[in-house]
């Protein structure tokens, strides 16, 4: 479904610039129908915010999503989670990642919570917003609007479940590169399809690709580095070598929902494997279901969000939440968000909402 309208109550208020007579940034097509294709952006919008900007962000936290009792968003928790992110060190902000569970939102939700977070956050934060799609069209047109919102960056994933080939990659993210910052998203665990190299190295031309979200480990990133792309580990286990032994900007993360202070000094302080062997405990449990099961758990027992899920995810069992509590005592209650004490919630606790 092709994203609505956007409400005018969300456009900012600062003026987008267009390009100089109307062109959009260029870069030589790669293929021979990207050549036919007009270099414009969209209604003549152009991003404010460089390229550069992007490149230089060592944390980014892919921020949950809260919800109230009967499903919609609990702006108010969301708010003091993305406080909380930039207290803690915290440079950049996915909105509505996979964490966030972009793919459980209409685009109505999706822009609307891009266009707040830009006018609550955006001068303190930068603002990536999740605007990928299986479908180009869609992709086109969430982008285009979440840039018209007020958006740094935008985070797109390869066409997923019907998927693509190579040159259908290619054309994919050059429909969507000429609108502003953007990073690509590799994760072939739920793509069901890697980016491989070539097609990054066919569009690592643009002006406006800012780099790569990539999960796939160390020998992947070490390639791109050297070539002198910036890659964020997308894999919280692996960030620390990542970034010190192979190169990498830095680390677009989950853990740090719960930990951004350690895990900017994770990205920041020089190899210390003493502080990453500390928190691989949780990051090995914060996967020990699909992303976002466990954050959201762990967010509902820190009493930093209601334990309210959107079906299809359900909370962690009993013993989970109990080694939870056991993870936060050892890493020490001070370094996670909020200020309650961790709980360790009963199953009638929580809430599943399958119609919101």
């Amino acid at each position: 479904m092709i994203p609505p309208p956007i409400p005018t109550h969300l456009l900012p208020t600062r003026t987008i610039s267009p390009l100089p007579n109307g062109s959009a940034a260029t870069a030589s097509p790669s293929s021979p129908s990207m050549a036919a294709r007009p270099r414009r952006l969209p209604s003549g919008l152009q991003s404010v915010t460089s390229t550069g900007d992007i490149t230089s962000l060592r944390l980014i936290t892919a921020a949950k999503t809260p919800y109230l009792p009967d499903g919609r968003f609990d702006l108010e928790a969301y708010d003091s989670l993305i406080n909380m992110q930039i207290e803690g060190g915290a440079e950049g902000v996915i909105v509505g990642g996979t964490t966030g569970e972009g793919h459980l939102m209409s685009w109505d939700e999706h822009i609307m919570l891009i266009g707040h977070t830009v006018n609550c956050f955006g001068t303190r934060i930068k603002v990536i917003g999740n605007t990928g799609s299986n479908s180009t069209r869609e992709a086109v047109h969430a982008t285009e609007q979440g840039f018209a919102v007020g958006m740094h960056a935008a985070l797109h994933i390869n066409p997923y479940y019907g998927k693509t080939s190579i040159e259908g990659m290619i054309s994919h993210f050059e429909a969507v590169l000429p609108m502003g910052p953007t990073i690509i998203y590799n994760v072939p665990s739920r793509s069901a399809q890697d980016i491989p190299p070539e097609v990054i190295m066919a569009i690592s031309g643009y002006p406006n690709m800012a780099g790569v979200k990539e999960c796939v480990g160390h020998e992947r990133v070490k390639h791109y580095t050297g070539k002198g792309i910036a890659i964020w580990s997308g894999n919280d286990d692996e960030c620390h070598d990542s970034r010190w032994k192979y190169g990498a900007t830095g680390v677009i993360s989950v853990a740090s929902n719960l930990v951004p202070g350690l895990m900017h000094s994770l990205m920041y302080e020089g190899e210390n494997a003493s502080l990453n062997e500390k928190l691989l405990p949780l990051m090995k449990w914060l996967f020990c279901q699909p992303n976002p099961i466990a954050l959201n758990t762990a967010l509902a027992q820190l009493g930093v969000a209601r334990p309210v899920f959107r079906l299809p995810y359900v909370p962690l069992p009993l013993e989970k939440r109990i080694e939870f509590a056991q993870i936060v005592e050892a890493i020490g209650r001070e370094n996670f968000v909020g200020q309650k004490d961790v709980r360790i919630l009963d199953d009638d606790d929580f809430v599943l909402i399958s119609r919101y």
